[in-house]
């Protein structure tokens, strides 16, 4: 966190009435990739102006250009291809589009990717200002975990694999290899979002998905591996952190769990400057787990919910934060949402007006406890 900011954003927001009505045009055919890309970039132009304005000084493009956190980067790369499953993903009240990723060949940064394109923008907008543009990526593990994300997936898989370990190799260096691009191109902060640990916490969870014999040791063990290959030997003064929630779409979730049962890998291990934490509600556990987490390392309480409108009272946060403190240095913690508004471009389910009021509230309540 930037010294003395307690106060934080996930990074999605809600799309503008303008770019939902750009990308619908783009699909049928109505106006070219070049004409989406200028509502994008006016689109963006505005919500950096709105950051600002908010007192943000940690800015993102909202993910305005992609219709999934996540496996929009995963398309971007070299080796993995755009395809469709029987079923979306499986959340609390709703199923999701049935988009996903498969490995087509071996996997590879591509230098085109569009996500290091959506940063050099961001980039440019943030020039000569006191702002920090970031870049959030889906993590590696979350990757790995989509691309073996049923039969047909993993079949996919072994048509250029012959194991998870060669896959899971050049996974990790395709994510080194852009992170390193976007430092060239001026990025400091680099925010892995990764909702596989969320998953992992959740026992039902994953008997619906691996059946009764799954191993969470080994899970966790992959999952560690990828990340912190993708991480390895990175330029000091980039600051990388990680978001790990249960699950965020039209306002409904997928998992449930505290962050116990991984504690160990992910609060002890993972090669990470801070972790950004789901904590709006009981799925979500409580915050003994966070004395897993390094003394140095900073927490950011996901303490203000983005799935629904109505504000939470600025006591019990202040209250929930004290409680935190006991098990990780007060100086070492930050308030944020719990995550982004709109992890795909449906979005949640509240306006844009309720969005900048959540906002508001973390900075103003994190101005009174730490007095920034």
């Amino acid at each position: 966190m930037t010294e003395n900011l307690h106060f934080d954003i996930v990074g999605s927001f809600l799309r503008p009435a303008e770019l939902k009505a750009a990308r619908q045009q783009f699909a049928a055919g109505k106006i070219d990739a070049a004409g989406l890309k200028a509502v994008e970039d006016a689109a963006i132009r505005d919500l950096v102006k709105q950051e600002a304005a908010a007192g943000l000084k940690i800015v993102t493009d909202g993910e305005f250009r992609r219709s999934y956190w996540h496996l929009d980067t995963f398309w971007g790369f070299d080796g993995i291809a755009h395809t469709k499953q029987a079923q979306g993903y499986v959340f609390h009240d709703e199923v999701t589009r049935n988009d996903s990723a498969q490995v087509s060949g071996k996997i590879a940064f591509n230098p085109n990717h569009p996500d290091l394109a959506a940063f050099k923008y961001l980039k440019t907008l943030t020039a000569g200002t006191d702002l920090t543009p970031r870049q959030s990526l889906p993590a590696p593990a979350q990757c790995y975990a989509e691309l073996v994300r049923g039969p047909e997936n993993v079949a996919a898989l072994r048509q250029v694999y012959a194991s998870d370990e060669e896959a899971l190799a050049d996974l990790a260096t395709a994510y080194r290899d852009l992170i390193l691009a976007l430092y060239d191109a001026g990025c400091r902060d680099v925010k892995i979002d990764d909702c596989t640990w969320g998953m992992v916490v959740d026992d039902d969870f994953w008997k619906l998905m691996a059946g009764d014999g799954f191993d969470r040791d080994s899970l966790q063990e992959a999952y560690l591996k990828v990340n912190n290959a993708a991480l390895r030997d990175l330029p000091a003064d980039l600051r990388v952190s990680t978001h790990v929630c249960r699950g965020n779409y039209h306002s409904t979730w997928a998992a449930k769990g505290g962050y116990a049962p991984v504690a160990d890998y992910l609060f002890a291990k993972e090669a990470v400057d801070a972790f950004y934490l789901e904590f709006d509600d009981d799925r979500s556990g409580d915050f003994a787990p966070l004395a897993k987490v390094p003394a140095a390392k900073e927490v950011v309480l996901g303490l203000v919910t983005s799935k629904r409108p109505d504000l939470e009272d600025p006591a019990t946060l202040k209250a929930r934060i004290k409680e935190a403190s006991q098990y990780h240095d007060l100086a070492h913690l930050s308030l944020s949402t719990q995550c982004g508004f709109a992890s795909t471009e449906e979005g949640n389910q509240l306006t844009a007006d309720q969005q900048w009021a959540k906002i508001k509230l973390v900075i103003e309540t994190a101005r009174d406890v730490w007095g920034d």
